[in-house]
This record gives C-alpha cells, structure tokens and sequence, in this order.
C-alpha cells in the first residue's frame, strides 16, 4: 500500500503588524482613547463610510458581561471599544469588529470579537470626526428608553452607579478629563509626541511651575495607544468646572515648554527619569 496521503495543514493566519499610535492622524483620536482608557461610562454616535453602508452606530465603553456588540430589537446597534481584542493595532481590531457588528440582527450580540487579520483599519470604516461623547453615572444607556420605564430595570440601572467612577469633561480644556475616586483626579490626553510631553513634564517640574493650581499635585504619566497622558491629583472634592480657568492658564506654560528645543539640563534629565520610572494606570 501507498503511503497514507496527508492532510494539508491550514495555513497560519496572517498576523497584523503592531501599530504604536493606532489613532494617529484621525480626528476622534482623542475621542476614542478616552472611551478606551479612561471614561468608564460613555457613548459617542459614528457613522460608517459608504463603503460599509454609510450606517449610523454608537460607540460604547461597556456593555453587559462584557459583550462586544449588541442590536437592540429596535435596530440600534452597540459596539463596546473596551472590549476589542488585542493585535497590535487596536484600529485594526475595532474596525474588525464593526464589520462584523453590522451583520447582526435585531436582539443579537456578540459576545467576544475574533483576532482580525489584516485589512481595513478604523478611518476606512468609520467616519472621520471628533466624538461627540456622553458620560454617564451609571449604565443606562445598554437599555432604549422603552425599557427604562420598567422598574425591574430601573432598579438594575441603579445597582450599577456603584461600579462607575464618576468622570466629566473638563469643558473648553481638549482631552481633560476629571474623576472622582477616593480622591479627584485630572487626566489629560496629549497629542504630541511622547518624548516632547516628558521633556516638556521635566522641564515645568525641574522648574517647579508643574502644578497648574495650589493644591494640585503631579503624579505622574501613563502611555496609552501612542499617547501620553499626566496626571494630577486635586484638592479635596475639587469640581470639574473649577479647572477649566487654572488649566486654559496653564495650557499657554505647558505649550511653551513643549515648543523649547534646547537640551534638558541636568536637573530637567533627573526629573524626566523621575517621570518615566512612575508609569501610572488610573481606571
């Protein structure tokens, strides 16, 4: 007898080539990296490119049990952006999951997203415009206004204000969001390049002029999709709507210490290592 034929293997699937700044050059960078990162509860309303049906959709940071994407009965379509998978490029994944979102029908979900191969991107899929988010303090919004007068979900809806981090905008200041945890924070999305923020960070705290206000202390920094965002803690039950004067202040210092170009001084290179060696995460 001849040898057995062998099967042939199933091809390895392509891998997607990792991307540091995935949102760069996009108008709802910051947009989307808040709802990513930061915001616990939000929505933002996208519309897809003719290409992909020029349908409208809502961005989500959470759904329920942490499914990916929902229709409601009544058509309209949920895509949770905290819960895509993880390639290396977090546009490709997300447009991953949009594509496959618009195929389910009404009262369906998905309940996780497969790893994407390579192919369209978020900018071929989606719209390009800064997000239009609203926050909440609960979740609210994984239900139509039909259901919300039931009081077996109302009193769900409530049990989740528990599980939210109160969060707003910091109106006037681009990609400033307060929270409120055991004490108030402040986190700033940045769009320039990483090393210009720390330089800049370094500068202003060897110069001691890093706080923007009295009683605000600066805590550090994290990396998120490319981007830096510093981190301040303010003064106890600090508001929202009391930054937006002190930080439009402290804009026009921060930007001038992001424009200088001369080398960081000794004092400014300690502070910087200071900075990097204190890599935060505040959800």
């Amino acid at each position: 007898m001849g040898k057995k034929s062998r099967g042939k293997k199933a091809p390895k699937p392509k891998r997607v080539p990792f991307v540091a700044r995935p949102f760069e050059g996009m108008a709802m960078e910051v947009g989307i990296i808040a709802m990513r990162e930061i915001l616990p509860a939000a929505t933002a309303p996208v519309t897809t490119t003719e290409e992909y049906g020029s349908t409208e959709l809502t961005l989500v940071t959470l759904l329920p049990n942490m499914t990916a994407a929902m229709r409601r009965e009544n058509g309209d379509l949920l895509v949770a952006v905290q819960t895509v998978t993880n390639s290396g490029d977090a546009s490709r994944d997300l447009a991953a999951l949009i594509i496959d979102a618009l195929e389910l029908e009404p009262g369906q979900a998905m309940s996780s997203a497969p790893l994407p191969e390579p192919g369209p991107r978020l900018d071929d899929v989606l719209i390009d415009a800064e997000l239009d988010i609203t926050l909440y303090d609960d979740f609210s919004y994984w239900v139509d206004e039909e259901e919300r007068q039931r009081e077996d979900i109302q009193r769900a809806v409530e049990q989740t204000r528990s599980q939210v981090v109160p969060s707003a905008k910091v109106e006037g200041i681009t990609g400033a969001y307060w929270c409120r945890m055991s004490r108030e924070f402040v986190r700033w999305i940045r769009t320039e390049d990483e090393d210009r923020v720390l330089d800049a960070l370094a500068r202003l705290s060897a110069a001691r002029t890093l706080a923007f206000e009295e009683g605000a202390e600066f805590k550090g920094a994290f990396r998120a999709q490319g981007l830096m965002i510093p981190v301040w803690e303010l003064p106890a039950g600090a508001e929202a709507e009391e930054l937006t004067e002190p930080m439009a202040a402290f804009e026009s210092v921060f930007d001038k210490a992001l424009a200088a170009s001369d080398p960081l001084s000794p004092e400014e290179r300690r502070a910087r290592s200071g900075i990097v060696s204190r890599q935060l995460t505040l959800r």
